[in-house]
């Protein structure tokens, strides 16, 4: 099973030999290495590169062990350079592991890595590209860490329209698939549900929570597993840390500082797990603040740390809908559109509406709605009333998961099909 993952690909041909480093970041197993030591370095391979001109490195593998160290990876990768007039490609996977115990605990240090790395952006013939899984010190930090010679590519789990390519089957029956056990590439080549749930399972408690406990040097682990467990619960829902803090204290009948919870979760951002949403005023054209929202990097994720007990399609489609709008590069907010309206006493007072979602990505901006169904006009209706109160000029668009042609009412609101918007990337243009 080959999926091309054409998107990514493109985004590291158009940054080759730019003069900085690539940094490819994304949560574990979401296909990072596959990228880049096998479909990038076939791209290279057919462009003409010589193989001893591509130099390969994972630091994960138990062989390269030794590499670790940087002053011993510093002395290979240069021992492989042996030619001035080659151009030569450096492949290191999941960097962080070159980072030691003391450095992380520390970020104000100096990072040796990064040390190592600077140096080899020095060498006229030589274009270096990284993977990593934990967002501190790849994500957050590459600007100054690779003192202005980063550039970040984030990859996410398959979209929809790159699981398609691995899937045995229609639309539809892909698409129950895809919201129980996500787009994680090793899912697709797994034949039974219980081979897939497992999987996720034990790769969310021995690989992720496992990396995050020993990290962040986490004491108290039931706290943290409990805060996912909330946060999967109540996936797109608006909440912050003093109203989790509320849910410990009445619901877990456990106590846990504020303070403990932002640190969970940024720990949680930090390994990719979860994204946070901030919301939006569209007419003060400012952030607003917290509650935010928070979707999961992964739904299949998401459903294992539930024992798959709460697929709530209409929650999952809006997380996923969230996913594609990053897959295809936008920045996304969660909408706040304040409306004076007349109460029962006709005193005028000001109402909130909610839009899902503000998309942008330069010039280009759009207000979209997840709307599971609009199978009656009063729904219709509740889904528009934040869109119509928005007056500007930018795209309004309703998504559903109802199979239908695409149409546009008087107020220029447009309705698309679930499955037109993610398998059509021109589908926001539909």
């Amino acid at each position: 099973m080959n999926i091309v993952r054409e998107k990514y690909i493109t985004e590291l041909k158009n940054r080759m030999n730019n003069g900085l480093i690539k940094v490819i970041t994304g949560i574990r197993r979401c296909g990072k290495s596959y990228l880049l030591f096998n479909l990038f370095y076939d791209y290279l391979r057919e462009s003409g590169v010589a193989e001893d001109c591509i130099i390969r490195i994972a630091l994960d593998d138990d062989k390269n062990e030794n590499l670790r160290d940087y002053k011993e990876l510093s002395k290979y990768i240069r021992s492989q350079i042996i030619d001035s007039k080659k151009q030569y490609y450096i492949f290191l996977d999941e960097v962080q592991l070159a980072i030691t115990e003391e450095e992380f605990r520390h970020p104000e240090r100096s990072i040796k890595i990064y040390t190592v790395l600077n140096g080899l952006m020095r060498l006229k013939n030589v274009d270096v590209y990284v993977t990593g899984s934990n967002s501190k010190f790849l994500s957050k930090d590459v600007l100054t860490e690779f003192r202005g010679r980063g550039d970040e590519i984030h990859v996410l789990p398959l979209s929809f329209s790159e699981y398609l390519q691995g899937y045995q089957g229609d639309v539809y029956h892909a698409w129950a698939d895809y919201i129980v056990y996500g787009g994680l590439p090793l899912v697709l080549s797994m034949k039974t549900e219980g081979q897939k749930s497992k999987y996720l399972s034990n790769l969310f408690a021995e690989t992720y929570l496992k990396d995050i406990i020993a990290r962040n040097k986490i004491e108290k682990t039931q706290e943290l597993e409990d805060l996912i467990n909330i946060l999967a619960s109540s996936t797109g829902s608006m909440t912050n840390p003093t109203r989790i803090d509320q849910t410990f204290n009445s619901v877990l009948h456990s106590k846990i500082s504020i303070n403990t919870v932002i640190n969970y979760i940024d720990y949680l951002k930090d390994a990719f797990l979860i994204n946070e949403v901030n919301r939006f005023d569209v007419k003060g054209r400012r952030y607003i603040g917290s509650p935010n929202k928070y979707y999961f990097e992964d739904v299949g994720l998401r459903n294992a740390r539930l024992n798959f007990r709460q697929i709530e399609e209409n929650h999952l489609m809006e997380n996923i809908i969230y996913n594609e709008l990053r897959y295809r590069g936008f920045n996304v907010d969660v909408g706040i559109v304040e409306k004076r309206i007349k109460d029962s006493d006709g005193k005028e007072v000001r109402k909130q509406h909610e839009v899902d979602f503000v998309a942008s990505q330069g010039s280009r901006k759009y207000y979209i709605q997840s709307a599971f169904s609009m199978d009656s006009a009063e729904k219709e209706l509740q889904e528009k009333i934040s869109l119509r109160a928005i007056d500007d000029s930018f795209k309004k668009i309703i998504v559903v998961k109802d199979v239908i042609n695409v149409r546009r009412d008087e107020n220029g609101i447009v309705t698309i099909s679930l499955f037109d918007f993610l398998q059509n990337e021109n589908s926001l243009e539909l």
